[in-house]
Formats: C-alpha cells, structure tokens, sequence
C-alpha cells in the first residue's frame, strides 16, 4: 500500500467528528450537520475547482452523516471523480463512497463500471484490489454482467499478484452466489482448480471457497480439484505448527484452510468409488441388517463387485465359496457384471489411501494433550475435527473411521463446553444411520439418557432426543420409549410434540408385543395429552382393528384408564372407539359390564368437545347393536332435550337418527348398518408423515432414511428432465429424496412433429420414428425382473448397463452407454418414451447425456424415478445417433416393473394365512400353472423370490417345499399388501403360482412377472 502523504490525516474530519460527539442534545446534532451540509454543498457548487485532497475530505464528512442515520442526496459524482485519482486514499475513499451510497439503478452506475474496468486494466495490484472490492460489495446484477467474464482471466493469469488472485476468487463468488447465469463455464474453470496447488495459502483459501460452490453445481467440472485438495489437505494435517507459521493459528496449522478442503471433498463421492459404494447400497444394507440367509451374500456379492470394480480380481477369487451355497454363477452373468461399468484408475485408490491417512491423522491429533490451554486453540482443532467427522459420515465407506469417528463424538458427550456437547449429539445422529457404527453409538445410550435428564439448555436435550430416536432399534426400543416417556413429563413446551411423534412411531415400529405398544400410547395421552396430535390416536386405532390379538386387551386397558377422575379427551376419544367396537370382548366381566361401561363414557360426556361428543354418540349407537339388554338407556339419553335440542346441527342431527335408526330398524338390519369397522388398508405411518412436515425439508426423521443419497448433485448436477417435454409436471415432495424436486430443464430428446408430414429430412440428426425392439430385448428384460444390475443390451457398436436402486416408491437408475467401436458417436440422444397411461402412473425424469460419446469411452444417464400408481407396461429407452454418417437408431424395453417397488414384509404363520383368508375374493386372486423353463433347483428359486422384492418366510407353509412370500407395493397414492404362494411339482417339472393382493391389476401384473422366472 503506498505511503500516506502528509495532509492526508483529513483534520478538518476529525474537528467535524468531535463537534458532532460533544453535541449535548439531537436538536444540536442536527444543527450542527445541516450547517456541515451547507457548507459541502456551496463548496462543490462553487466556481473555484476543488483539489483532490478537498474532495476526499467533503465525501469523507457526507459517508459520516450517512452513516449517523441522516439522508444524502448530493455527493455522488464527486465521488466518482475521486475514482480517477491516482492517489491511493483519494481512490479508495471515492470507493467506499460508492460501495455505501450508490445502488445498481444510478444514473452513474455507467461512469463507475467505466472507472472500475480502467483499474482493472491498469495491472497496478492496489487499484484493482480496490475495484474488486467494490464489485464484491455491490454484488448487482449489472456489475455481474458488466465483470464476469473479466474476473476470471484475472484470477488465472500468470502475471497476477497473489493479493489481486485472492481478491478476485472472492470477487467471483460473490458474483456467482448472486447472479450465477452471467458467470460462464469455460476454460478458466480447469485452470481455477490448480490453484489448490499455489504456494500462498491465501490464494489457497479463496480458491477453495469458490470451487467448493461452483462445485456444487458443476461438479463433472471440478472433479479433478479431489486430488489435489486431498494433496493439500494432506501436506497441512502433516506439518508441524512452525512449518506453516503465518497460517498457524494457536498451534493448529491453517485451520481455516483444513475446514474448506474437507468440505470441499464432501461435494464427491469417495476416490475410486464406482456409481455408488457398495457399503451405502440401501438395499443391500438393509437386507444384511434384517437377515443372515446365505441368498443374500448372492445379491451382495455381485453389488459389491459393480461398485468397486478395482478390486474385481479378488471378489472374483472367493466365487467358488460361494458356489459351496448353492449359486451357479454363469460366465454370462460374469461378463455382464464385469462390464458394466469402467475400471477406475489406480490413481484414485491412491487417493483415497491418502484421504484415509489424512482422517486418521486428525483424529489422532485429536488424542494428542492439548498444546494450548486458550480457548481458541481448542475451537480451531475441533473445528478441524468434526469437518473431518462430516467427511467420514458423508463417505460411509471406511468402518473404521467410523467407529472411531464415535468413539471420539462420545467423548464429547460429557465436555463441560456445550457447544461441543450439541455438536456431538448432531454428529452422531447422523452416525446412527451407518451400518459400520450403528453398534457403536448404542454403546452410549446411557450417556445420552443422563444428557436428557441433566442438561440444562433445551437445544442440547433436544439432540438428546434426536440421538434416542436415531439409535433406536429392536434391542433397546423399549428402553428407550421409557426414558422418552419419563423426560415427556418434564420436557421443554416447544418440544413436546415432537417428542410424542417420535415415541409414538418408535412404539409402532419396534413393536414385538403390540400389548406393550397400546400400554405406552395409552400411557403417552396421560403424560402429554394435549401434545398428542389427531394422527397419533387416529394410527392406534387402525392398528388395534387390524391386529385381533390385541383388541381385547385394548378395550381392557382403555376401560381401566377411563376410570381414572381426569381423564384427557383424546384418551375419551380412543376409549370411545375401541369400546364401541370391541366392548363385547369384555363386557362378560362384571367389574366392565354393558351398563358400566355405558355410565363411563357418559361420565366424561358434558366435559369434551363437540366433535368428541360426536364420536360418543356413534359409540352410544355401536352400544344398541352389542348390548341390546341396554337400548332401553341409550335411547333415553339421546330423547333428552339436551340431544334432541341441542345448539349444535352436528350432535343434533346425529341424536335424531340414531334414535330413529334404534327405534324402527330390525336386528338384522341393525347389525349390517353398525357392523365392526373392517381393518384399514396399509399404508405409511401418518405419524411418519406429520414428523417429516414438522422437522422440515431436507431432514431425517427415520433411521434407514437417514441414508439417503448424499451424492445426488454430483451425479450429473442437480437439473432434471423430464420425460416428454410436452407433458412436464411437478413432482410431489416425497420425490425429493431422490432429487426430483429440482427445476426441470428442457427435454433433451427432440420434441415431436405437430404435423404429420410425409416429408423426411435424410440429412436430419433425429428420426421421426422410433426404432422396433431391438432383437433379444424381450428376454433381457425379463432377466432384469429380479435383479438390478447387468448389461441390458450389447452389440457390435454399443453397450448398454444398468444399474438401479429402489426403495418404497421411489427409485434411481443409472444407464451406462458405451461406444465399443473406436469411433466417435454424434449427436447422442438417448430419450426415454412412455404411453399416456404410463405417463399418469410413472413419473420419470432423466438427466441429460453428453450429445458426442468418443470411442471407448462410456457415458451415465441418470433416471429418477417416482411410482404414482400402479402400471402394467414399461417405458421404451430410444438412443439416436450417428457413427461413420450412418443413422443408428436402437429401442429397448426399460426394465422399470411394478415388483420393483415392493417392500419385503416379515409375518408370522398366524397373520399370513389370516391375511391370506382376507383377501379370498375373485378378483384379488390370480393363479397361473406353468411348465418349468429353467431346472427347478430349490436355492435358486428363492433367490428370485428374494430378488422379486418379497420376504421369504420360512416354515410358514406346511408343506416344506412350498415356497410363501409376503411384501407391500409403495406407490404414491396408496400401498397395496402382496401375498404369493408357489408350489413346485418336481416330478411333472410343473409350477402353481398364487398371487393374492387387494387390487386385480397388481395381482395380475405380479402373477406375469413371476411366471416368467421360472
């Protein structure tokens, strides 16, 4: 910075300051700036030209009253003149000025930009570092159009001082935070990333900011910045304190630095992964969790080896262990998995060996004693440590790190900082959701549980329930709901109701014994009952009706509760219901008798409200029907002129019918009219729902959610596109787990001719029309039916494999086309077509694909998926494109089929051949008896059950070579329970497949499905 010149101290400003502080009252404050005011405004006015010095020092005194709170309406272009001074303080003062005063709608704003682009070109680090200030201050749209494409041939030229580089990086972010469309993707982008390598650290640290944010939106773009932040990263976590001196803050070395480069790494999936690591595949994950059958290793074995390819030579070496099992791998299927995807360089393993060490470095300084007793030493090291613990928990991938990335949050747990106590508890609810250290955060339960009962700031504890709810699972539920049911009684206002939600889906959801589960929402209206939600005793009731073995321990324990002097209305709410419908099932006791259960609800009747008197007016009715010994009394109180009269429509109309319906109806018709509520359809907790609406977009409420797809922006960017252009509709917000809520763009496949023309442009780049089935594309995709991950098509020009996940009615695919040939592909356009009846059911947007494929080489679409309704057909994937200047055009059968959205369900002999009774209906059945095309080995034969979507249940069939599966279809609208039956006749070599749900079309697809398999 040049010297500052003698004068330029501005006297008469600080004469002006200090009359302005010795103002004894606002009317001599005010007095005494108007005056300053007149006086600036005859000088600028006047004939005699002021000097620079004059100039700075008037703009000085109005930038000072401005900021007292007073209106300037003059000034302006003085101080634009000042930005052609070259005198440092001169320009830098008209800066300021300009940054503070001026908005983007000024008449000047064209003299400034002018001013601006003369600093930036004159090469003099201290002008342009002032001018790239102003532009990052001001931020407008017109100075984004008017600088971004400057700035970035600043930032990357050779000749640029590193002060002007650090400046202009930081220019360009703020440009691109708010007016990303005038800030153009081109070569400097490749260029950027390099300066992760510069030797100043400032540069270093500006750089890492800006490419940490384009990254998230390009990240094909900036995917080569992994391995150099790694390489930084790891120079700066290996250095000693003096290495790094004028970065070191209080002992840690470039703290600020390390925190950016981590959180830059977590925009990528980990270094040499392929789609999708293997550990954080859902399905498989789950599948492992819930169940040790050997046919799983079947499914995951071939997962694993698609998803890390580099390391195929040895999963190919224990194939034979798995053979011993009973899975005869074909070459084919080797080919086919082999081939899917490209191998990755041995560079990126490196890589990630080298980020591995780089984490385990931190948390092994995290260990070390302390080398400063000062709290800033402490808060830059932890803050180092949980961007390291983001970064392990973003990858997923390294069990290791992950038990010791808990092990080091449960440390924590007991800090006397409270901070680091919530930041532990945040982390670690995350963790819950990892396979790896699922086990290891449950070994802090108690920990967490004293949290909740001792810590005194509310944010805290409520991560102590978040915690709970995370770790949570069949071993400890009941635990845990207990100690949540304890808190509840003493818990902060502002939460209770999320914590009710939370008890009431985890009583649910590990429910072993469903006695247990109405004793703890029973229990739970007592405590909180003006927290528990309409859902919350809406979602006891549906399960009480459909579970028999409950319903009579349900009416005792809510006729016992209702006994009790204070009793909440939503408790008189589910009393009323359930004794209604299943008061019978006790009545035979004389202590809950017809007439004592009547006068119990009666009790309680003139203290609820009306829409509660109203569900006891239905009980009342229900009453007449069991209990005809007390007709007598029931009609008696609904007579009453309190009933008959009553002030409200509702209780009134309700009084009169029922008693008409008591007084003239026969028995018979009586009992059809009042019959017991039939059991609810399944479908998702409503409970779920209102907990994910409350919590908020973009948070977790459930435990195998939590490992949602942390990589959705770096696949291909955050756009989609829709299917047909023609016909773009807005996904509902569940699909936004799977990215589909993000702005369409336009369809990459050419739009359709509105005219039938006879006219065919031979030299046009798409077809009019779509290619017939390619030959063998019937039989690829019915080997895709029940597994998810194979090569789709293959001929002497292209390839085509899949890989696909899915779970509940969302899903993702991902199709990789590559070029076999050593020619180039033009004008790729792969499109993907679907009938308007399956527009209405199945709602699919792509992402779009590079129109050029070089030989060799191999490109990913990815298609997200949302199943609206149940559908019969399955869209037709189309790829146009030119090789040699000949038209190719290719159409295949998408394996996208109903069974793929089937969420396997476990159930007992019991409840699958009482649910089997219940859907006895014509029309809920199909059948089919088929001769075996494949031989009829039993191992395989349930891994296709398994791969179908359903649960195997064992020993539930009394015929031991039956095979019996059961399992639910996720659609958006609705959920629909499947039940199969297969009977294997080995000396005919014949099948017979049932096939019960409660929808015909689901029962008939899944039957064709299924049929073919084997």
């Amino acid at each position: 910075m040049p010297a500052v010149s003698k004068g330029d101290g501005m006297r008469g400003l600080a004469v002006f300051i200090s009359d302005i502080r010795n103002c004894k009252s606002k009317e001599a404050e005010i007095k005494r700036i108007n005056k300053e005011l007149a006086n600036i405004r005859s000088k600028f006015k006047g004939d005699k030209a002021l000097d620079g010095y004059s100039k700075k020092k008037y703009v000085c005194k109005l930038l000072f009253i401005f900021l007292l709170g007073h209106d300037i309406d003059f000034g302006h272009m003085e101080a634009v003149n000042l930005l052609s001074s070259n005198r440092y303080t001169e320009k830098q003062i008209g800066y300021l000025f300009i940054s503070v005063l001026v908005n983007s709608n000024s008449e000047l704003i064209r003299l400034i930009n002018n001013a601006i682009k003369n600093d930036l070109a004159s090469r003099n680090p201290t002008f342009m570092g002032l001018a790239l200030h102003c532009i990052a201050n001001v931020g407008s749209r017109e100075m984004a159009e008017a600088f971004a494409g400057e700035i970035p041939k600043i930032l990357v030229a050779g000749d640029t001082m590193d002060s002007v580089k650090q400046s202009a990086a930081l220019c360009l972010l703020r440009l691109y935070r708010t007016s990303p469309d005038f800030v153009p993707m081109g070569d400097w982008t490749s260029r950027v990333v390099h300066l992760l390598n510069d030797q100043h650290l400032g540069v270093v640290t500006a750089a890492t900011s800006l490419i940490t944010t384009l990254a998230q939106k390009n990240p094909e773009e900036f995917k080569t910045s992994v391995s150099l932040a790694v390489s930084r990263l790891s120079r700066i976590v290996t250095s000693a304190s003096t290495d790094l001196q004028d970065y070191t803050y209080y002992f840690v070395p470039a703290p600020w630095l390390s925190v950016k480069l981590l959180r830059l790494l977590q925009c990528y999936p980990p270094p040499g992964n392929g789609v999708k690591n293997h550990v954080s595949c859902q399905r498989c994950s789950m599948q492992r969790r819930e169940s040790s059958n050997s046919t799983l290793m079947f499914r995951e074995f071939f997962c694993k080896l698609s998803a890390d390819t580099n390391n195929f030579l040895l999963s190919w070496g224990i194939t034979s262990s798995y053979g011993k099992v009973g899975y005869l791998i074909s070459s084919v299927e080797q080919n086919e998995v082999v081939q899917q995807f490209v191998l990755f360089p041995p560079e990126d393993a490196a890589v990630r060996g080298r980020l591995t060490e780089c984490l385990e470095t931190i948390l092994n300084k995290a260990q070390e004693p302390p080398k400063s007793k000062k709290v800033q030493h402490s808060n830059a090291k932890n803050a180092v440590l949980f961007e390291a613990i983001s970064l392990i928990i973003h990858h997923d991938s390294e069990p290791n790190l992950l038990v010791r990335a808990c092990n080091q949050l449960g440390q924590f747990l007991q800090h006397r900082e409270t901070n680091l106590r919530y930041l532990a508890l945040e982390s670690m609810c995350t963790l819950a959701s990892s396979e790896f250290s699922h086990e290891a955060v449950k070994t802090h339960i108690e920990t967490v549980i004293n949290a909740l009962k001792t810590e005194r700031d509310v944010s805290v504890r409520q991560r102590a329930v978040d915690l709970l709810y995370a770790m949570c699972d069949r071993s400890n539920a009941q635990q845990i709901v207990a100690e949540m049911l304890n808190y509840l009684e003493t818990a902060d206002y502002s939460i209770r109701e999320e914590i009710v939600l939370k008890v009431a889906i985890l009583a649910e959801k590990y429910a072993v014994d469903y006695t247990w589960y109405v004793d703890t929402i029973l229990n739970l209206i007592r405590i909180a009952g003006d927290y528990v939600s309409e859902e919350v005793w809406y979602r006891v009731i549906q399960i009480v009706i459909n579970r028999d073995d409950v319903q009579g321990y349900a009416a005792k324990t809510v006729f016992e509760a209702l006994q009790a002097p204070a009793c909440h209305e939503n408790l008189v709410k589910v009393g009323g219901y359930i004794l209604g419908e299943f008061g019978n099932l006790i009545a035979g006791d004389p202590r809950s008798s017809p007439l004592i259960q009547f006068n119990l609800l009666h009790s309680k009747f003139h203290l609820c409200s009306v829409p509660t008197r109203a569900l006891l007016l239905s009980t009342y009715i229900k009453f007449v029907n069991l209990f005809p010994e007390i007709k007598t009394t029931i009609q008696d109180v609904l007579r009453s002129d309190s009933q008959l009269k009553n002030a409200d429509v509702e209780l009134q109309q309700r009084a009169v019918e029922y008693l008409r319906l008591s007084t003239i109806a026969s028995t018979d018709i009586l009992a059809t009219v009042l019959e017991e509520m039939p059991p609810f359809p399944e479908r998702e907790s409503s409970i779920l729902a209102k907990l994910k609406k409350k919590k908020g977009p973009g948070t977790v409420t459930d435990l195998e959610e939590i490992k949602k797809e942390r990589n959705s922006d770096v696949n291909g960017g955050t756009e989609s596109t829709p299917v047909n252009a023609s016909t773009v509709s807005t996904p509902s917000p569940s699909a936004d787990l799977l990215g589909l809520g993000a702005a369409p763009l336009t369809s990459s496949a050419p739009p359709p001719s509105s005219t039938g023309s006879l006219l065919v442009d031979v030299f046009s780049d798409s077809a009019s029309v779509v290619a017939p089935l390619a030959p063998g594309s019937e039989d690829n995709f019915a080997r895709f039916v029940c597994k998810n991950n194979g090569v789709l098509f293959e001929n002497q020009l292209l390839q085509i494999g899949l890989k696909s996940e899915f779970r509940q009615n969302l899903g993702r695919m991902f199709i990789f086309y590559g070029n076999k040939t050593s020619t180039q592909f033009l004008n790729f356009t792969p499109t993907l077509i679907c009938s308007d009846e399956l527009q209405s059911s199945l709602n699919l947007q792509t992402k779009p694909v590079d129109p050029t494929v070089d030989g060799g080489a191999q490109v990913q679409q990815v298609v997200n998926i949302e199943c609206i309704s149940d559908f019969m057909e399955a869209p037709i994937l189309n790829i146009q494109f030119r090789y040699g200047g000949t038209f190719q055009n290719i159409s295949v059968k998408l394996p996208i089929t109903l069974n793929k959205f089937f969420q396997p369900t476990e159930m007992a002999s019991q409840d699958f051949f009482q649910r089997w009774k219940q859907l006895s209906n014509p029309q809920q059945e199909m059948q089919n008896i088929f001769k075996a095309k494949h031989p009829m080995d039993t191992e395989i034969t349930k891994a296709k059950i398994i791969g179908f979507g359903s649960a195997l249940l064992e020993e539930v069939d009394p015929n031991p070579a039956n095979f019996v599966g059961a399992g639910i279809i996720h659609t958006k609208t609705t959920q629909i329970g499947c039940l199969l039956r297969l009977e294997p006749n080995l000396q005919a070599q014949m099948y017979r497949l049932t096939l019960r749900t409660s929808k015909e079309t689901v029962s008939q697809r899944l039957c064709e499905l299924l049929s073919e398999q084997f």
